[in-house]
C-alpha cells in the first residue's frame, strides 16, 4: 500500500487571461479547480497510472469540503484530518498572449498542536501496513520544522519505505533521521552539501556524499528541463527529457515523484523507475493549468526516454 501526506493542501484555481495589467478589470477566462498539494498531486498521478494509494490530508472550512469532493472525483481512496483553519487556496494565471504562468501561493491555515499530532496519529491506525509513505510539500505555519523527521521514524517503525519531496530546514531534519528517498532540485542538494552552486560534474558526488553519511539510499535530482539524475551506492545515471512545449509547471516535480513510487510498487528497477518518473513530470508540463499528466503523453515520452 502507498500512503500519501499532505500537511497544507490547497485547491488549485487556475485561469486565463491575455495580458495581466495595473489597475485595470481583466477578462479571466472560466476558472478550473484542481485538488493539490503535493502528496494529494502524487496520489492523482499514481492513479492515472494504474495504481492505488490512500491520500492523508488536513482539511478545514468551506474550502476543504471543496477539496475533498475534488479527490473524490479523482477516485482516490482518501482520510481527511480534520482542523479548525480553512483550507488554503492558490491560484493560477497563465497570459496567454506571452504564456507567462503567474503563481499565487496562500501559506495555508495554522495548525495546533493537537491537530499536528493527529497527523502523526492517521499514520499510526492506517488499514493496513504501508510499503510506501509518500510526504511531499510544504508545511503550514505551525508545524516543527522537525515534523517530517518525526514522520520518518514512524516509517521505520512501520518497516515502511519513506520517500521525501520537500526543501529547506524540514528537508535537512528528515534527512539527519534518514529515509528512503530524496528527490532534491539542484539549489536544494547544493544547499545540503554545504555550497552555493554544484555544477552538473559535481551533482553525482554531491548525491553520493549524502547516502554515505546515511541520510538516504536513493537520491534522484531533480533538473528541470535537464532531466533528471538518479544516485545510489551502486551507480548514477543522467536521464534526459525530450523537448516539450511548456504549458504549466505546477505540479510536474509531484507527478515525477508519483511516477517514480508507482514504478517502485510495482517491483521496477531504480532506473526504470527514474525514467518513469522524468516522462510523468515533463508529460505534466505540457497541459495548462494545474491538470498534471495525460497518460497518452507519458507513454510517448517514455518510449523516447528509453530509446535515447
Amino acid at each position: 500500500m502507498i500512503v500519501t501526506l499532505t500537511l497544507n493542501p490547497t485547491v488549485d484555481t487556475s485561469t486565463t487571461v491575455d495580458r495581466l495589467a495595473a489597475d485595470h478589470k481583466l477578462r479571466c477566462a472560466s476558472p478550473r479547480y484542481d485538488a493539490g498539494g503535493g502528496g494529494i498531486n502524487v496520489s492523482k498521478a499514481i492513479s492515472r497510472l494504474g495504481g492505488h494509494s490512500l491520500a492523508l490530508f488536513t482539511s478545514g472550512g468551506a474550502m476543504g469540503l471543496m477539496l475533498q469532493n475534488l479527490v473524490e472525483k479523482e477516485g482516490i481512496e482518501h482520510q481527511i484530518i480534520g482542523i479548525e483553519g480553512l483550507t488554503r487556496e492558490n491560484f493560477i494565471v497563465t497570459e496567454t498572449s506571452t504564456n507567462h504562468q503567474f503563481r499565487f501561493g496562500m501559506p495555508g491555515p495554522t495548525l495546533t498542536p493537537g491537530e499536528t499530532d493527529a497527523c502523526l496519529a492517521a499514520l499510526e491506525n492506517l488499514p493496513a501496513r504501508p510499503d510506501y509513505i509518500v510526504a511531499s510539500g510544504s508545511l503550514p505555519p505551525g508545524i516543527a520544522d522537525e515534523f517530517y523527521a518525526m514522520v520518518a521514524r514512524r516509517a521505520k517503525k512501520l518497516n515502511a519505505r519513506f520517500i521525501l519531496d520537500t526543501s529547506g530546514e524540514p528537508l535537512k531534519a528528515a534527512a539527519n533521521e534518514g529515509v528512503f528517498l530524496l528527490k532534491p532540485n539542484l539549489g536544494e542538494l547544493s544547499r545540503m552539501a554545504g555550497v552555493e552552486t554544484l555544477e552538473m560534474s559535481d551533482v553525482d558526488d554531491a548525491a553520493m556524499e549524502i547516502i554515505n553519511r546515511g541520510d538516504c539510499e536513493v537520491v534522484v535530482v531533480s533538473l528541470g528541463p535537464g532531466g533528471a539524475m538518479l544516485v545510489t551506492k551502486d551507480t548514477y545515471e543522467h536521464v534526459h527529457t525530450p523537448t516539450v512545449r511548456k504549458q504549466s509547471t505546477v505540479g510536474a516535480g509531484d507527478s515525477m515523484v508519483g511516477g517514480m513510487v508507482y514504478a517502485l510498487s510495482q517491483g521496477q528497477s531504480f532506473s526504470e523507475m527514474v525514467r518513469l518518473g522524468v516522462a510523468c513530470g515533463t508529460a505534466a508540463t505540457m497541459n495548462p493549468g494545474t491538470q498534471l499528466f495525460k497518460k497518452p503523453d507519458v507513454d510517448r515520452l517514455l518510449n523516447w526516454i528509453n530509446n535515447h
